[in-house]
């Protein structure tokens, strides 16, 4: 290991702290990833100590470099690091506390229930973890939104003399990191705009689950990179602190493209019998590999978690002094720029904290019924303007479908991002659907207000980072369009029917279904004052009726996701009740009144948000869906998967059972009986089915 450049022994036992702490918690849980933390250390210990910019007294610092580890199976690389540098924990109120994030009976307890080492890195969970990683690809995608953010937070915020925002992104990366497809549309899109604050590690080590990499994996990584217009950098050996030293270095003086490092390493490195095989990535060494690893690395052979004197104090002379520097640094520069500032200055506070400003949803629109139709699509883009306006650090973008999703913001000096123009709200994804999502979830890590689009049918391809979204709690707005085989002619591969089903079977995910303008504009209320669950809006291509709201119940119903929008009698109770979401209520509607015109009392509750309705009390359930009413009829031009919760044993879903077809809409919706008819006529049906039971 080379000793140039400043470094020496201690820093030499404060890598074998890393690997052997890795090592005894992984051996202790008897579960985990030990190679790879061993192999890395050097490279994450040059890092950390010598050029990132992080407090560990203040680990939500906001101008603080982020480090991501998207091969989030060497979780123990992280928290090895976590506790070494002495990282504080934060509570959810964003408060600093005085306890460490991550202890050292947290790694002794690694994988074991209420440890702070969880088996990937969780972020809310532990203090100091960036984002979520774990499934591969996910850290490498969801870092191309913090370099994002920090270029725009740059172009917002700071002023001349005031570069209050201009953070780097650090992500370490594997071979599975680069083989999974969100790893191609990342880097594109990342070379694209030029993002020369972004430096991914690529540790080739040429060892995956199945074996050596050459049996699935042949790429010319370099070459690849280079495409994209990025800086190749190389490392031969990932212990030759030197070359690491200067190639971070050199990524520091790049300032046109974003920096690919490449370093060659050995997975399970001082392991004399794992060293480079597939044992040594995902299985505990065995308790004689661990001594004999120890023996190794020059270490007290039956030594358990041990961190010699002075590892402690080496990173908090490096890391630790440098970082409270340049915090206080920021921090004075940051009282000044309040003094000059004042308004930037309070944005700042309310973006960290997920705050709204005073009357962010003053200029929403209402939707008069005035006999014409609006696609809810549409409706929306309206409200999301209005809402733009009035709340700075809101950004949109799709996934080559600006106009088509209706996502656009067209205020007064709006831009695209781009190289050219950091300023830009209009984002541009390409046809990255998967990456589109995880940009957005780094844009909210980095305290942004990200909403992103695509077609419904199409949010299977961006399912996973829909899923870290909800996992890490994160406020992001996925909007996802062209909603059903309501869209006619483009056929079964573009009309959705599993979708809804899907996202609403993803925990903390609130799905909406808006029947109309007024119900998107309270959707976009509900949306933007969640602070930690993501929505999806679920908006139609198609015109529909703009409900009379003098007439049916007022659409504010929305904010407790179920409500009772028509009643044939208010003071009984119905006989049947009809369920609806999005397009299909007004049809609903219609099949009400033939109801009502046929002297049966029938309920249309409007259900845009089956998670919104069931946070509320069981007695508000109650009265929209009252138990003693069996006869139940749901309306939804999707899979009826799910439905039985509301319509129960006796009741009747409409809705699709098989793929959809080509054809215009309205034979389209005929076909599979979204029409008023069918409705009535299921409503007839349950009635009569359940009345007769009652009467045996």
């Amino acid at each position: 290991m080379a000793h140039d450049a400043g470094f020496d022994d201690t820093d030499r036992l404060a890598i074998n702290t890393i690997r052997t702490l890795s090592i005894d918690a992984i051996q202790a849980a008897n579960s985990g990833h030990p190679g790879t933390p061993m192999a890395l250390a050097p490279v994450a210990y040059v890092l950390w100590q010598r050029f990132l910019r992080f407090d560990p007294t203040d680990p939500i610092w906001p101008n603080r470099d982020r480090f991501v580890l998207s091969a989030g199976h060497a979780s123990m690389l992280l928290y090895s690091l976590l506790h070494l540098s002495g990282v504080r924990a934060v509570d959810p109120d964003y408060e600093i506390e005085g306890r460490e994030s991550v202890t050292l009976d947290d790694i002794k307890s690694f994988r074991q229930l209420d440890s702070k080492a969880a088996g990937h890195p969780e972020y809310r969970w532990t203090s100091g973890v960036e984002t979520t990683t774990g499934p591969l690809g996910q850290g490498v995608a969801t870092s191309i939104g913090m370099a994002v953010a920090s270029k725009w937070m740059g172009a917002h915020f700071n002023r001349p003399g005031f570069p209050l925002f201009d953070f780097d992104v650090y992500v370490f990366a594997g071979d599975g990191d680069l083989m999974e497809g969100v790893s191609h549309e990342a880097a594109s899109f990342a070379g694209h705009q030029r993002l020369d604050n972004l430096c991914w590690v690529y540790d080739n080590n040429h060892i995956s689950i199945d074996g050596r990499t050459e049996i699935t994996y042949g790429d010319d990584v370099a070459a690849r990179f280079q495409g994209y217009g990025w800086n190749v950098l190389r490392v031969g050996d990932a212990n030759d602190l030197v070359l690491l030293n200067r190639a971070f270095e050199t990524f520091k003086a790049t300032d046109d493209r974003p920096t690919l490092i490449i370093v060659d390493s050995h997975i399970g490195y001082g392991s004399p019998h794992k060293v480079d095989t597939k044992e040594a990535h995902g299985e505990p060494l065995g308790e004689e590999e661990v001594r004999e690893t120890k023996r190794a690395y020059g270490w007290p052979e039956d030594a358990h978690f041990l961190v010699p004197d002075g590892v402690r104090e080496r990173f908090a002379e490096q890391l630790g002094k440098r970082g409270a520097e340049l915090r206080r640094e920021w921090g004075r520069l940051r009282t000044s720029y309040g003094r000059e500032y004042g308004t930037l200055n309070a944005q700042i506070d309310q973006m960290q904290r997920r705050e709204l400003p005073d009357g962010w949803d003053i200029e929403i629109p209402s939707f008069p019924a005035n006999g014409e139709k609006l696609a809810t699509r549409k409706a929306s883009n309206k409200v999301e303007n209005a809402v733009a306006a009035q709340l700075p650090w809101f950004v949109s973008g799709s996934a080559d479908l600006t106009d088509s999703t209706s996502v656009r913001l067209t205020g007064e000096g709006e831009t695209d991002f781009q190289p050219e123009d950091r300023t830009g709200r209009n984002l541009h994804y390409g046809i990255r659907e998967h990456v589109s999502a995880a940009i957005s979830n780094g844009l909210a890590l980095s305290k942004l207000r990200p909403a992103w689009s695509t077609y419904l049918v199409f949010s299977d391809y961006a399912r996973p980072a829909i899923r870290l979204s909800a996992l890490m709690e994160l406020p992001v707005i996925h909007i996802f369009t062209h909603d059903s085989i309501g869209l006619g002619e483009d056929g079964p591969t573009h009309q959705p029917v599993e979708q809804l089903a899907s996202l609403r079977a993803i925990p903390n995910l609130i799905v909406i279904r808006p029947c109309d303008a007024n119900e998107v504009a309270e959707a976009w209320r509900v949306a933007l004052s969640e602070r930690h669950s993501p929505v999806a809006l679920v908006l139609t291509r198609q015109d529909v009726p703009i409900l009379d709201r003098e007439r049916y119940a007022a659409a504010s119903g929305l904010r407790r996701g179920g409500y009772v929008l028509a009643d044939a009698d208010p003071d009984s109770d119905p006989e049947v009740i009809l369920i609806a979401t999005g397009s299909d209520v007004a049809i609903t509607v219609e099949a009400h009144e033939a109801l009502a015109a046929d002297g049966i009392r029938s309920r249309v509750v409007s259900m845009p948000s089956f998670e919104l309705f069931e946070r509320q009390s069981q007695e508000y359930r109650d009265e929209v869906l009252p138990p003693s009413v069996r006869a139940r009829v749901s309306v939804e031009e999707a899979s009826t998967l799910g439905w039985d919760r509301f319509v129960g044993p006796d009741g009747e879903a409409i809705g699709m059972h098989t793929f959809g077809t080509s054809a215009p809409l309205k034979d389209v919706l005929g076909r599979y009986g979204f029409v008023p008819e069918r409705i009535t006529e299921a409503a007839r049906e349950v009635l009569d089915r359940t009345t007769k039971e009652v009467s045996r």
